[in-house]
């Protein structure tokens, strides 16, 4: 009885220590699977909500009070026709009506990165609606259906990635512009051809023949001639800014890659590399589709507790920064006050000096910038108060 029963545990006992085996085995190799890499997102600095009165055109609209917002990030179509007896051009007028429908007369919460405006005084923003309960991003809206294409401007190539990924679902379904051939791929060889788009929007693609070092910048030629064959520049600025895409220059002659900006002449055409989102490595001869698209994340998305606490803490802090600069104002009025009364001669070298004064105590300084400039404001104004009483 005695051996049954043992012969009836020990299979039992084994079966049970396969079993952990086995789990064990299949948790490690699932560990060991590639986990697909989180998308990063970028991060824009949350403005105010406006509402949008009017859409000027394509890419810009008019907000309720008063200011016009371009569109950073989405570039509109234009015609090729610049002549001013030109008429309407459709892809153009086709963008302004979606653009129409989408944000005219709705409340729209503006985001911004880097530079504010343009050179126009336009302001630089991105759009963000609420559809249904979820967040619309406009650039993304119209990237995605083909109403324009990605781009950026210096200081401005914020969310570059995301743009593109939107840019890149339109351009594989030949949605919106992408169906006409105004907005086609241009070939790089082709330097002639590409002349005539002098001072437009393209995007041009070929093999590189050689990456040129110099001083001031880095030259991509795709032709045997750089004197006159096409050519792309990215200056030393840019270049240390990104020390390590910079790396990888060398490494792309012979490599196909497409080059996006403004066709400018420089005795041969010629594309300025402002940012690594203009230059992209084909893979046999097709564009690498990128991730799924994403949209920013907003610097004010917190949770309503970190909201409250932070709201709190800063409080606080421009509290016991106004008691400071409270305490700073009556020194330095004590020690005006002295000097004065030692030397009349003195009295007009200290209305002279009150940034001499102020530099002269080390307390008057808040940490945040907002509350450093409020205390050096405050106290100049109290003593340009005090030397003329």
């Amino acid at each position: 009885m005695t051996a049954s029963r043992q012969q009836i545990r020990l299979p039992a006992a084994a079966a049970l220590a396969l079993l952990l085996v086995v789990w064990a085995a299949s948790a490690q190799a699932e560990d060991q699977q590639p986990q697909p890499q989180q998308e990063q997102t970028c991060t824009l600095q949350a403005g105010p909500t406006r509402s949008v009165v009017r859409v000027v055109d394509a890419e810009t609209v008019l907000l309720d009070d008063g200011e016009e917002v371009r569109l950073i990030g989405a570039l509109a179509p234009r015609s090729p026709d610049l002549k001013p007896d030109a008429g309407p051009w459709p892809p153009e007028e086709a963008a302004a009506a979606a653009l129409r429908d989408l944000v005219a007369g709705r409340s729209a919460e503006l985001a911004s990165s880097g530079r504010a405006r343009d050179r126009y005084g336009r302001l630089l923003a991105h759009l963000f609606l609420e559809e249904n309960g979820e967040r619309v991003w406009v650039q993304g809206r119209l990237l995605s259906t083909g109403h324009a294409r990605a781009y950026g401007l210096p200081e401005s190539f914020a969310c570059a990635r995301e743009l593109l990924a939107h840019e890149r679902v339109a351009r594989e379904a030949q949605a919106g512009l992408w169906a006409n051939a105004a907005y086609a791929t241009r070939a790089a060889l082709e330097a002639g051809k590409l002349l005539r788009y002098r001072n437009s929007y393209q995007i041009v693609e070929g093999s590189i023949a050689r990456v040129k070092a110099a001083k001031a910048r880095t030259y991509l030629d795709f032709g045997p001639d750089w004197r006159t064959d096409f050519s792309a520049g990215i200056d030393a600025k840019v270049l240390h800014t990104n020390p390590e895409w910079a790396k990888t220059l060398e490494g792309l002659q012979g490599r196909r890659v497409e080059v996006r900006g403004w066709i400018e002449y420089r005795g041969r055409p010629y594309i300025a590399i402002e940012d690594p989102s203009q230059l992209a490595v084909l893979e046999d001869g097709a564009q690498p589709a990128p991730s799924t698209p994403g949209g920013p994340v907003l610097s004010s998305e917190r949770p309503n507790g970190e909201r409250l606490a932070s709201r709190t803490n800063e409080n606080a802090r421009r509290k016991s920064c106004r008691a400071s600069i409270s305490s700073e104002v009556r020194l330095l009025r004590l020690r005006q006050a002295a000097w004065v009364s030692a030397s009349p001669a003195s009295a007009s070298a200290a209305r002279r000096r009150p940034r001499a004064l102020l530099e002269s105590t080390s307390v008057m300084r808040c940490t945040a910038p907002r509350s450093s400039s409020f205390s050096t404001a405050a106290i100049s104004r109290a003593m340009r108060s005090s030397a003329s009483s």
